[in-house]
């Protein structure tokens, strides 16, 4: 399970920031939006709230750099450089490192990895283990010198082959994965279970049906088509494309035992093709058991199917495999609407040398400077009309100066 990211010092980020689907202790609403797994608890989703520019897909493709790193590390080559893209918006920060960590859990243990880097060079890494006695070091890592902990079940030989390996511009984790070391491939298989889109863009149909090789996604792509009222009778995901099965009717408009097949996205509305292009990864997720990130959930959905969307992931008979949701959005509807915990929104905004500052609405007392109210904030007050209000912050703010 996800369980929270920190990022510093990347493209609108200045100072660390952190994401957490860790549950707030003093929050009692909505419990069944609570995932307990291998002894953790996590939230099943995040959503993130504020005005254009604030920041919010710069959270987020902080996580989908993070994931990227580590999966295309292994196949890095000494000419290659980083994705490094710092803050310049303030002196000195260009020569600052980014800074990413991520905390999951997986087969009874919480992880919690990172590394920092700059153009060329892979500066820190480490990966600790938590388990019932406390947290131990499987290794560390300082510029070239990498210490692996007795904790690191390999062999010492599948170590040494790891370190040698490793060049300045990749992750030590990637090449114990290229090596087989078991705990990195399942540290791996979690990183491949993470799917990040972007809802104002179109999706390639193809890379998607590649992830989609089951079977039963294949039907429960289908059936999510069919209960939105798409007007469908199957659809089935090809190589290249998909196709869309309909009813055919007769004179009197009565459905008959006939069908009519034809392409789904040369045929089908501009709306229906949207809603397919979403349910293929939340369907995928769903039946994974991974992680969903999505840039502006509602970009292309009605409203009622962006909540629909979360209901889903909240619902345990929609998702058993304990998938989660991280998304932004401008939807204030599901403020009022969705049965989100308050530790489960959150709120960007620019601080006054504009860098992007994420809180929660669990922390709203802390950071909320409007009136006096703020003491008697509570769980059942209307979201959505306090959102507007400004109660809350990031929101877009005028000068008609």
């Amino acid at each position: 399970m996800f369980l929270q990211f920190k990022v510093s010092n990347f493209r609108s980020i200045g100072e660390e920031q952190v994401l957490s689907l860790l549950p707030e202790a003093n929050q009692e609403e909505f419990q069944e939006n609570i995932l307990a797994h291998d002894g953790y608890s996590a939230l099943k989703m995040a959503a993130l709230y504020g005005a254009n520019g604030s920041g919010k897909s710069n959270v987020l493709k902080a996580i989908g750099e993070f994931i990227s790193m580590v999966k295309d590390t292994a196949h890095a080559v000494f000419s290659d450089t980083l994705e490094f893209d710092p803050f310049l918006l303030r002196e000195g920060w260009e020569e600052k490192p980014t800074e990413f960590e991520m905390m999951f859990s997986l087969q009874e243990h919480r992880y919690r990895y990172g590394f920092s880097f700059n153009a060329t060079h892979i500066l820190k890494e480490y990966l600790f283990r938590q388990t019932r006695g406390g947290e131990v070091g499987v290794f560390e890592r300082e510029g070239d010198t990498i210490n692996a902990g007795s904790s690191l079940k390999a062999t010492a030989k599948m170590i040494s082959s790891a370190i040698k390996k490793t060049k300045s511009n990749s992750l030590f984790l990637g090449n114990l994965y290229l090596l087989k070391v078991a705990e990195a491939n399942v540290i791996f298989e979690f990183f491949n279970r993470n799917i990040m889109i972007d809802g104002l863009k179109s999706f390639n149909f193809g890379e998607l049906e590649s992830i989609c090789e089951s079977s039963e996604v294949k039907i429960q792509v289908s059936q999510h088509l069919k209960r939105l009222k798409a007007g469908l009778l199957n659809v089935e995901a090809q190589v290249y494309g998909a196709v869309a099965t309909h009813k055919f009717y007769d004179k009197e408009g009565n459905a008959t035992e006939k069908t009519v097949s034809w392409d789904f996205f040369e045929r089908e509305s501009s709306g229906a093709n949207e809603v397919l292009e979403f349910s293929v990864p939340i369907n995928v997720i769903l039946q994974l058991g991974g992680v969903l990130i999505i840039d502006e959930l509602e970009a292309k959905l009605h409203p009622l199917i962006t909540l629909d969307t979360i209901n889903l992931f909240l619902n345990k008979e929609t998702n058993p495999n304990n998938a989660q949701l991280i998304f932004s959005t401008h939807d204030t509807n599901l403020l009022s609407y969705a049965r989100l915990r308050r530790d489960q929104i959150y709120f960007v905004e620019k601080n006054s040398w504009e860098s992007t500052e994420i809180y929660s609405l669990a922390d709203v007392n802390s950071v909320n400077d409007h009136e006096s109210a703020k003491s008697t904030e509570t769980q059942d007050m209307e979201k959505e009309k306090r959102y507007f209000e400004g109660r809350y912050g990031a929101i877009p703010v005028f000068d008609f100066r």
